[in-house]
Parts: C-alpha cells; structure tokens; sequence
C-alpha cells in the first residue's frame, strides 16, 4: 500500500494534458439556459466504483445458512439497524447502516467486465463479447454520467467533474464508460492521472502546487495558445459537437482557474490534520474518499472514485476481481485477497470515514454517495477460493443526498444468485443518481450531428429516498 507522500504523489500525478481546461469551462457554458432542477436535493455525488465486481455474499448480503461452498468463509455481524446483517470485515460500517440503505437486487446479463463497467458508468451497455481489453474509449461512445452531469451545470471556477485517482483502463486501453464521448472534450471529467499502462494523457489535469510564481503563469498562458491551437486541429477532424469549439472566450476563465488559490487547495491534502488522514487512511484510497470530500466541499457535482492496485511495476490490478489472491501482500486465495489492505479493510475505514465527515460537516444531506462494481460474484466459491464474474446479481449502496437509512431494498435468492424482489438494472442506479442531483432521466443530450438521446433509460429507485 501507499504511505503519505507516496500516496500524494499518486493522487497528483500529472499528465501532457496538463491544463487543457479551455474546452472543459466551454462544455460547462453549454447548454446557456440551464433546466430547472428536477427531484432530489442533492448537489454533489460521490460514485464509489468497486471495480472488478465485488462479491455480495462477503459484503453486504451474506447467505449464513447456505452451504460452505456458497457461503465461503466470513461470517455476518449485526449492524446498528434490527435486521440488517453485513460482513463481519465491515464493523465500522456496521455501526453506521442507519445513515445508508443497501441494495441486494441490482441486475445485468453480462458477465464480461468491458461492457458492464460500460454499462455501469454510462447506462449503455457494451458489446457482450467484447475482447480483452478492446474498448478504447472514443468520441462516438455514449457519454459517462459525469459528461452528462457537465452538460447541465453551468460553469465555474471548478470542473464539474472529477476522477481520482485516474480513470479504468490497462494493457493500453482506457475503457469506454470514463469520459465524455460524443459530448466532446469539453465534457470529459477532470483526470489527474491518465489511467495507468497506457500512453494516454490526462484529459485535464490540474497542478495542485499550493504556490505558482508570475513567471510559471506566463509560461501557462503560452501553453493555453498552444493547446488552443491543437484543439482546433481536432475539432477539424470532429473531436467535438459541431465541429467548431469556440475556445478563445474561455481562455481567461482557464486561467482564472489555475490561478485560483480555492482551486490548487481544494487538491492539497497536506491542509487536513493529521488526525483526519489517519482516519481515512494513509493509502491511496483513503487519501480518495478524503480528496473527494474536499472536491465535494469546493463546489464540484460528480466525484469518481475508481477502485485499483497498481503493483511495484506499474502492472493494473481490479482487485475486487477477487477469483484468487493474485498474490497481493501474500493473497493466496480470493478470500485472502478479500482480507488484505486492497479490498475490505481500506473500504470499512475509508468509506465510514467519509460518511461521518460529511455529517460533522454538515454535507451529508445535499451529498449522494453511490457504491457498486460492474458486477457481482458467483454464488458457489471456485477452485481457488474465490468467486467469478455474475452478473445476475450484486448489492450496491446509498448515502445521503436525501437517501433513507437503514434500510435495504430488493432481496436476492437464498445463495445470493438471482434477485427475488424489486430488481433494479444499472439504467435504474444511473438514474437514481440523476434523480438526487435533480437532473432528470428523461432529459436531453445531443451527439456531434445534434441527433437527441435520452440522459438515461432508467427510473429512479423512489422508495430510497424519504
């Protein structure tokens, strides 16, 4: 794991991107007369993406009473809801499942990562039989949430999106569902790293440095014209709705941002006390949820966490893809590699760690969390003790932003395999996050030849909030 600086120096990563921000405050001017708000109350969503699949049987819906090859081997302890059982691996989240609700019945038919991490970050699903790892992103794809979430905020001295610590993709590929397809550039969330293993850049990488010094300014405003230009060459080739990007008008607003003591101290996670780092954790994931916390308090609408272990060689590793150990910190099966500081542990402490912040700080309300992975874990335990890809069933969870607490919504069968009550499909979890950030599902977005598409398919999970 990451200690510290280690961890600082992950999360603040920068690309040759760096500072192509022009086209991202142009994509948060659009469209120029925002819709009225529609349903919730939220303001600012934190999407935990579990990537890999996490298993529900080991975290949130665990099946005591079938046999042991079903229920593996941990154990579920009580929360502090009557009738509410997690994962023994969970205590301090246990304590706190009357500030969240559970979902045991979100459902898709794929079983394929590719297309459902596609269809979990966009409402679109992927090619079923997609190769390993062929689905580079690209500027036809249907746009990700926060893309979607960007065309209706208007603009500020922040993006409106943001992914930390980088966004899904190895082996040379940065996967479709994390940026801002035909939406264009200007859309893409901000990426402080680019995704590791691969020759991208970051769309929009932002230099924390707390100090920048008049001359460093000069130098950015000669790599704004620069960068200007480039854009202009790809909107020739029709990287971007319409062909034609209008990039000069918000150059000063570019400059405005990275000049912007707010902006740089909103990344600087050497400003929060010793004793708030210590109870996120000292890893690259705790030092996520702390960050998006920060980001959620500085103004920004979608927070991405996506969820990795990058070994010592730079090798990606979907941890919750838990079929083995993979070796990580000794891991010999998939339940140790479930026990290791990559998986259960980081997400009790990180994850109640951010839900209590936000409480203590008085966000909790107008602040969404959303948790879930691409998919679920088969019900029957394989070979190397661990589960394989199910994409039939798996839990997911909701905080704040108006959700009820404790409380759990739709139920699965007896060895978690199939849900049996109130299923909800990704279109359905999309929407309920549209839904909080008073967007509504049924509105609309435009392609590059200005064809309609709707935000999202889904319904909002109504019963959740209240």
């Amino acid at each position: 794991m990451l200690h510290r600086r280690d961890a600082m120096i992950r999360l603040g990563q920068l690309g040759a991107g760096t500072l192509a921000l022009p086209t991202l405050l142009e994509g948060r001017a659009t469209p120029a007369s925002p819709p009225a708000r529609h349903g919730g109350t939220a303001d600012s969503c934190i999407y935990l993406f579990l990537w890999g699949g996490p298993p529900q049987h080991d975290t949130f819906d665990l099946k005591p009473d079938a046999p042991a090859d079903i229920r593996g081997e941990f154990q579920p302890i009580k929360t502090n809801v009557p009738g509410i059982d997690i994962c023994e691996k969970l205590p301090q989240l246990a304590r706190l499942a009357d500030k969240y609700a559970l979902v045991r019945s979100l459902t898709h038919p794929s079983n394929n990562h590719e297309p459902s991490v596609q269809y979990m970050l966009s409402g679109r699903p992927g090619a079923p039989n997609l190769a390993v790892p062929m689905n580079q992103r690209k500027r036809s794809d249907f746009p990700n949430i926060g893309s979607v979430i960007s065309y209706f905020r208007p603009p500020s001295d922040l993006p409106t999106a943001v992914t930390v610590p980088r966004p899904i993709g190895h082996s040379g590929v940065t996967y479709t569902g994390t940026y801002g397809g035909f939406l264009g550039p200007k859309h893409d969330p901000l990426e402080r790293a680019a995704a590791s293993d691969t020759r991208e850049v970051a769309t929009h990488a932002l230099d924390p440095l707390p100090d920048m010094p008049e001359s460093r300014m000069a130098a950015r405003t000669g790599l704004l014209k620069q960068l200007e230009r480039t854009d202009a060459a790809l909107q020739k080739t029709g990287s971007a709705p319409g062909g034609s990007s209008g990039v000069e008008e918000f150059r000063e607003q570019a400059l405005r941002m990275v000049s912007n003591p707010a902006v740089r101290q909103a990344f600087d996670l050497t400003r929060e006390p010793d004793r708030v780092r210590d109870r996120y954790g000292r890893n690259e994931y705790g030092e996520s949820f702390l960050l998006s916390r920060r980001l959620v308090e500085a103004g920004v609408s979608l927070i991405t966490i996506s969820w990795m272990y990058i070994f010592p060689g730079g090798r990606v590793s979907n941890v919750w893809d838990n079929h083995s150990g993979l070796g990580i910190y000794g891991s010999k099966t998939g339940f140790d590699l479930l026990r290791s500081p990559v998986c259960l542990p980081p997400l009790d402490q990180g994850l109640s760690a951010l839900i209590e912040d936000l409480i203590d700080r008085g966000l909790f309300d107008r602040t969404l969390i959303a948790a879930a992975g691409e998919f679920g874990r088969t019900p029957k335990v394989n070979k190397d003790g661990g589960r394989d890809h199910w994409g039939a069933c798996q839990s997911a969870l909701f905080a704040g932003g108006g959700i009820r607490g404790g409380q759990v919504y739709g139920k699965s069968d007896k060895f978690a395999a199939y849900p049996t009550d109130n299923p909800i499909s990704p279109t359905d979890f999309l929407a309920t996050i549209y839904h909080a950030l008073g967007v509504d599902p049924e509105g609309e977005i435009r392609d590059r030849e200005n064809r309609p598409y709707r935000v999202c398919e889904g319904k909002p999970v109504a019963a959740l909030f209240g």
